[in-house]
């Protein structure tokens, strides 16, 4: 209690010197954190131009343009509104938002929200309307461009809005669908002056869109919004440049209200005032006859080409710019390109998802929470940038990369990728935290996982040179030490790459985790994918970390020891001496350079390994084995015994790998089952009613440990990977009742829907919300595909060849 108060004590007078001296937000703020709000749903965007959250209600809610910062504002301007005609006389005006606001006033709000009805499968989304009295049905269908194995539409900062009107009328109606913007985000920054709007339209291939472009100028990442609708035979897309979006907004409303079109000025608005603020709307118009049924398109579009993280160093371009250029004059070609391609990205979008929606063998529940996890992949403060033109092996690799050869091309060809470990946690690439969320990547975007990989491998052969830092645990240590992976790649707030481990809680260079988690993710991306050149040039990244991992074998027995302190993704558990956790990770690692240096034909490695391994393994059973599973640690201290439900994370990874049999069997069968099945009996059952996935420590004796802040916490994406490593060894109904209580949880009973928290306790009690981990749901898909016979890779050949 006492070092945990000196801790709190340190960390407040970090806090108030970050943010009340230095005016710099905190990278983990346990001062301030985001309130839970239960309004979210799908965000819109593709990966790494920013996105853009949608509620389920309709409202545009949650914003992250800048990368890696939020903002978490509904603007009430930014809306549709639907109008009717019949005869030529308006019958219904409506905006559809139950929202009653007090600007805009002379807008007709508080649309019954009994009348709608909204679905999520990430990315897309669904909202029925039944219009009361009106016998007109309307189905908005929102879809973002994230397609797997796409690397250029899967870029693009969009969103499209696909407006299905069933008319059930016995006469024609004229309807209109109205789409309203406020120029920003709803912040300060809105009323900072000199934005502006104007009138566009972009023809091309016979296709046509019109619309508007919102300028907002602000000095640092300027972007431009632009709102469209398609124009083709039948469809009028009239516009508003600009209007006073706090004003009573009585002269959009009967300029629509007179013939359901706008007026469609001509020519730029004026730039604003200080202290003003605009929007702009886009109004497309059918005639859908009686019993009958038509489609309006509309768009979101948003150029942000060019940006800066915090520290305003380096200018970086977004990936869509290798597509649409760099000016900041891409949104109307975004927009026409978004219309005219989106039925394109819904057939591959299906083609992707049906094999798993249409198998009845698979509970409803996962389909969704499959998909829907999903969306943490671009909404969790992403960034994907291009490399400078410029750019050479030597900027990237600095004097010890050499032999990273295939670096610049798989950088220059794919870019750099990065995503915060949490929109709380602002760290990018958060290395222990990624090694479960990694699998989602690795299975629809192998080429972002392999190009992540060379980035932290750059880190890790090259030596730091920059200076000491004070840590909260009350020492100061290198930033980051050579032969060593990094915790993270840094802070948004900062400048990501250049200056990496944002993380001043412990000394990650004595994590025990992180360099094992490294040669795990080499050898499963390499089997996965087939890449002989990435595993060629990891090789000896593999070996160099390892070797640094060896001075944790104290004892020389083949096995790691913990120090004594929190030293691994756990990072408020202490453990001490052998342990289930990284004692697991360690092994499996040993198993993976066994393998590698069989394939690689290096047979003085392979049989270094061995060695260790034969010793390890022994050591392993002997001091944590206690008959039912594997003990927490070996320090014999009064929690030691206590049941992790992350202890078989190292045959995880194995299975995942196919290498959890015969020669390569480093764990038991029988031990491994065992200690499954008393997780399920105690961590998932005897926890909260078996109702909310499996708690991270229990005792002997079916209690919580709450010897930590942590060992009592629910960790969604551990479960995902427990329910993972369950299917893989046969536990299948176990597996999925497991990862069922985390589901059931957060996206049911706590209403945290497309903010999945990385943690939460039995009574209510949740932490960081919108968190990377639980993206490891994708590995409970890669051990159905592997029970089935479908798994992503087949069996490995004995070597490498020289060549690709």
């Amino acid at each position: 209690l006492l070092s945990y108060l000196s801790f709190l004590c340190r960390y407040f007078r970090w806090w108030y010197k970050k943010t009340r001296i230095e005016k710099k937000s905190a990278f983990i703020d346990l001062l301030c954190a985001v309130p839970l709000q239960q309004i979210y749903g799908c965000p819109l965007g593709g990966i790494g131009g920013g996105t853009i959250t949608r509620g389920w209600r309709g409202e545009f809610c949650r914003w992250q343009l800048n990368p890696g910062i939020y903002h978490y504002e509904t603007v009430i301007a930014n809306q549709f509104t639907v109008s009717l005609r019949c005869k030529g006389q308006t019958v219904y005006q409506q905006v559809l938002s139950v929202e009653r606001p007090s600007t805009l006033q002379g807008w007709n709000w508080g649309y019954c929200g009994h009348y709608a009805f909204y679905h999520a499968l990430y990315p897309r989304a669904w909202t029925v309307y039944e219009l009361p009295g009106q016998n007109v049905v309307l189905t908005c269908r929102q879809v973002s461009p994230v397609i797997p194995h796409d690397y250029k539409d899967s870029s693009l900062p969009v969103g499209v809005f696909i407006w299905e009107v069933e008319n059930g009328r016995d006469e024609d109606v004229d309807v209109s669908i109205m789409f309203s913007l406020q120029n920003g985000t709803g912040t300060k920054e809105d009323r900072s002056g000199g934005h502006w709007n104007e009138p566009f339209t972009f023809e091309k291939e016979g296709e046509r869109v019109a619309g508007v472009l919102l300028h907002h100028c602000t000095r640092v990442n300027p972007f431009t919004f632009a709102i469209s609708a398609r124009e083709k035979a039948g469809t009028r897309v009239t516009h508003l440049t600009a209007f006073n979006p706090v004003g009573s907004g009585r002269e959009v409303w009967q300029d629509l209200l007179q013939d359901g079109r706008l007026d469609s000025p001509a020519g730029k608005s004026s730039p604003t005032e200080k202290g003003e603020v605009t929007a702009a709307a886009v109004c497309a118009s059918c005639r859908v006859p009686a019993r009958g049924h038509r489609t309006l398109e509309l768009a979101l579009a948003w150029d942000m080409p060019r940006v800066h993280f915090g520290s305003k160093e380096k200018l970086h371009l977004r990936r869509y710019t290798r597509f649409f250029g760099s000016g900041g004059d891409a949104a109307p070609a975004l927009s026409h390109h978004a219309l005219t391609r989106y039925e394109e990205w819904e057939k591959k979008i299906e083609a992707w998802q049906n094999p798993i929606l249409e198998n009845s063998q698979l509970p409803s529940w996962y389909k969704s929470a499959l998909f829907n996890e999903l969306y943490f992949v671009t909404d969790g403060g992403t960034i994907w940038v291009e490399l400078p033109p410029d750019c050479c092996a030597d900027d990237l690799q600095g004097p010890a990369g050499a032999g990273l050869s295939h670096l610049l091309p798989v950088l220059r060809e794919y870019g750099r990728f990065a995503y915060l470990e949490g929109q709380e946690y602002r760290m990018y690439n958060t290395y222990d935290v990624h090694f479960y969320a990694s699998f989602a990547l690795v299975m629809l975007w192998p080429k972002l996982q392999i190009s992540l990989q060379y980035d932290i491998a750059v880190t890790v052969v090259n030596e730091d040179v920059q200076p000491r830092q004070y840590l909260m645990c009350g020492q100061t240590a290198q930033v980051k030490l050579k032969n060593v992976v990094p915790h993270d790649i840094g802070d948004p707030g900062d400048e990501p790459w250049q200056r990496v481990n944002a993380y001043l809680m412990h000394d990650t260079a004595d994590w025990k985790d992180l360099n094992l988690k490294f040669v795990l993710q080499v050898y499963r991306d390499y089997y996965l994918t087939h890449d002989s050149l990435y595993l060629r040039d990891m090789w000896p990244v593999c070996q160099a970390v390892m070797e640094s991992e060896l001075k944790f074998d104290t004892d020389n027995d083949g096995l790691i020891e913990n120090g004594g302190f929190a030293d691994q993704t756990y990072d408020a558990w202490v453990v001490n001496g052998a342990s289930a956790y990284c004692g697991g990770l360690w092994l499996a690692a040993v198993c993976t350079m066994c393998k590698m240096a069989e394939m690689l034909g290096d047979a003085e490695i392979r049989q270094k390994y061995t060695d260790i391994l034969s010793k390890g393994k022994e050591a392993f059973e002997r001091m944590l084995w206690n008959g039912k599973y594997y003990n927490y640690d070996s320090s014999g201290s009064d929690t030691s015994s206590s049941i992790m439900s992350d202890q078989c994370a190292g045959q995880w990874f194995l299975g995942a790998c196919g290498l959890d049999q015969g020669e390569f069997e480093v764990f038991p069968k029988s031990h491994v089952i065992s200690a499954l099945k008393t997780i399920f009996e105690k961590n998932v059952m005897s926890f909260a009613g078996g109702t909310m996935g499996a708690v991270n420590g229990m005792r002997p004796d079916g209690v919580p440990d709450t010897s930590s802040v942590q060992s009592d916490e629910v960790w969604i994406g551990v479960v995902y990977a427990l329910a993972a490593t369950m299917i893989q060894e046969g536990l299948v109904e176990e597996g999925f009742r497991t990862a069922e209580g985390c589901y059931r949880t957060v996206w049911e009973r706590l209403g945290m829907a497309f903010q999945t928290p990385e943690a939460y306790r039995e009574k209510k009690v949740y932490r960081s919300l919108a968190y990377m981990r639980p993206l490891s749901i994708w590995s409970m898909q890669l051990a159905l595909e592997r029970r089935a016979g479908q798994a992503a890779a087949p069996e490995q050949p004995s070597h490498v060849p020289v060549h690709p």
